[in-house]
């Protein structure tokens, strides 16, 4: 069993907890916030048998061989550092960190002191993103990827009342290209590498965080053109374009229906069956990587997460998108 400690009590720790727990080997033990009253109440829920309101008990404590956090992305990197420093196996939400610098600090820390580390990019574990990779050859060669998550955020409505909640607040390190524009990246750098050069475009608000935006990355024979959206919906499919063909993506996130449209007219459904759970790929690869003693996944590599986040900083460049974490 690996027992598991959790940082933030949001809605998508519940959703990692529920994936997670279909796991034989996944043992929640200990829940952290701020709070006592929060913290008993979010324990309770789950079962966890321990609580913290002092990150720095948490991390030294026995009971806790593994930390997830889901806190606001500007204290991914000292909760992270803090926990590795103490020997503990962290598996961090995207993304990873506010920035380049942030994530090599935090890939310091993880090799000396021999603990995993990982980014929890979900959309690269799951059985159709492996598809996908595995069906490429069929589309010919590659001149396109096109990728879209758009999604109006419920927390937009409070924005234009004048309440400028954590998703649209550049001191957490938040807005669209980092919440949901990394969904749409970091699928790209996995199956493409390195981009020869980054172009970007945005719509910044007032709050000094982007609402919107394009990513677009130039290949020696191709592209690709990210879009992504936290003030407007999509319902366009992601797109892998081939001189014979092209693979369609139902959701770049979840990628829940995959199929080829041939040039000839023949369709393919390349589909696999997927947990309804879709971050249980997640925790699969990390727990097996720490049972296995590996300290770095071969997917959501040290390498990828480092590209991603040199990606999305001179996309960020580009629109005038800067963090208070960047000047630390």
């Amino acid at each position: 069993m690996i027992k598991f400690g959790v940082i933030g009590t949001n809605w998508i720790t519940e959703s990692f907890i529920k994936a997670a727990s279909e796991l034989d080997d996944f043992a929640l033990t200990a829940v952290y916030s701020r709070t006592q009253d929060r913290a008993k109440e979010f324990a309770a829920q789950f079962g966890a048998p321990f609580i913290f309101t002092d990150l720095e008990t948490m991390a030294r404590s026995n009971e806790i061989d593994a930390v997830y956090i889901a806190s606001p992305n500007s204290l991914h990197a000292r909760q992270a550092i803090l926990c590795l420093t103490n020997g503990k196996h962290v598996l961090c939400e995207k993304p990873l960190a506010s920035n380049t610098a942030e994530i090599k600090g935090m890939i310091a820390a993880a090799k000396n002191n021999h603990v995993l580390l990982m980014e929890a990019l979900k959309t690269t574990l799951l059985p159709n993103f492996k598809s996908i990779q595995e069906n490429l050859h069929k589309i010919g060669p590659i001149r396109r990827y096109t990728a879209s998550y758009c999604q109006y955020s419920s927390r937009y409505d409070k924005y234009k009342e004048g309440i400028v909640l954590n998703a649209f607040d550049p001191g957490f390190s938040n807005g669209s290209l980092m919440d949901i524009g990394i969904y749409c990246i970091y699928p790209a750098v996995v199956l493409f590498g390195k981009p020869e050069a980054v172009k970007a475009t945005g719509v910044m608000l007032d709050s000094g965080v982007d609402g919107e935006g394009t990513v677009l990355l130039q290949y020696k024979d191709m592209d690709a053109v990210t879009m992504h959206s936290k003030i407007t919906d999509s319902y366009i499919p992601s797109e892998i374009q081939g001189e014979a063909g092209s693979i369609l993506i139902d959701k770049i996130s979840t990628a829940e229906g995959v199929k080829i449209n041939y040039r000839d007219g023949r369709t393919e459904d390349i589909s696999q069956p997927q947990m309804s759970e879709s971050m249980y790929y997640e925790a699969e690869e990390f727990i097996r990587l720490i049972q296995s003693k590996q300290f770095e996944s071969s997917v959501n590599s040290y390498a990828n997460s480092l590209l991603v986040a040199e990606i999305m900083e001179e996309a960020r460049h580009q629109i005038g998108l800067v963090f208070p974490a960047d000047n630390r």
